[in-house]
């Protein structure tokens, strides 16, 4: 199952910084959307506004035509019930740059949890299932491992065989190798690659500019929490009309270059 996101007028504030300054961008469905630009561009605050983790000050997320966190209420929006909020991110997975597993629970249990509680799976299905996922991103034999025994590229790959149990329409990457050692980046990329011929909905925030040219559909370039530039990979990567996007990318290129 995949879903069409549409970010409609999104404005974001804390305090007197504008994060989000009127965003709009649509990630089609079966797709891939790579999201680029620099640190403090509102790249992570507009993932976290899709499955409202964050409110919206103003604009609206929908998926498939639904709306995300809130309903028309006369001519405003009013805000969902936490309930009915929680149901519609049970159908959004998320990938943090941290992984946020609990450290308590073993390999397979931190997989099988969310489909169990949030959407009441029988335990013996969500563990059969969880088990098929493991062995998707290569842990099979690790399922009742705890989080610290494993290394931060395997500790990720758990991460989103937990996002996948609970068969997501939509599929939101937060910078997924940002924490790791450069060594362990190319196991996570590999597995995200999978998922990205798979026709899942994927939006992916990235640093990693040929990683983005490879496996997205559509690259949108943020700065200072608006969208300066968006299509093709071809286009956005390899011939930016906007001088901004271009000067951005050209920075990468040379640290990319300074650190090899």
């Amino acid at each position: 199952m995949s879903a069409t996101v549409h970010v409609r007028s999104a404005v974001k504030s804390y305090g007197t910084t504008r994060v989000l300054d009127g965003i709009d961008l649509t990630a089609p469905g079966g797709q891939v959307t790579a999201v680029i630009g620099p640190s403090g561009s509102g790249k992570s605050t507009l993932l976290r506004t899709i499955n409202h983790l964050e409110r919206l000050d103003s604009g609206y997320v929908s998926i498939d035509g639904e709306l995300i966190g809130v309903r028309v209420h006369g001519d405003r929006f009013k805000e969902l019930s936490e309930r009915a909020i929680l149901r519609q991110r049970s159908r959004i997975g998320f990938v943090f740059q941290s992984f946020n597993l609990f450290p308590h629970l073993t390999i397979l249990d931190n997989v099988v949890e969310a489909p169990v509680v949030t959407q009441r799976q029988r335990r013996a299905d969500a563990e059969a299932r969880g088990r098929e996922l493991l062995a998707r991103v290569g842990l099979a034999d690790k399922a009742g491992a705890y989080p610290r025994r494993l290394s931060g590229g395997q500790q990720q790959r758990v991460a989103i065989a937990r996002a996948l149990a609970l068969e997501p329409r939509l599929i939101l990457f937060d910078e997924p190798t940002s924490a790791l050692d450069p060594e362990l980046v190319g196991e996570v990329l590999a597995v995200i690659k999978d998922l990205a011929r798979s026709g899942t909905t994927m939006i992916v925030v990235t640093h990693e500019i040929a990683f983005a040219r490879e496996i997205a559909d559509h690259v949108v370039f943020l700065d200072a929490g608006r969208v300066v530039e968006q299509g093709p990979p071809a286009t956005v990567l390899d011939r930016p009309a906007h001088e901004r996007t271009r000067e951005f990318l050209g920075r990468v290129v040379r640290t990319t270059q300074e650190n090899r």
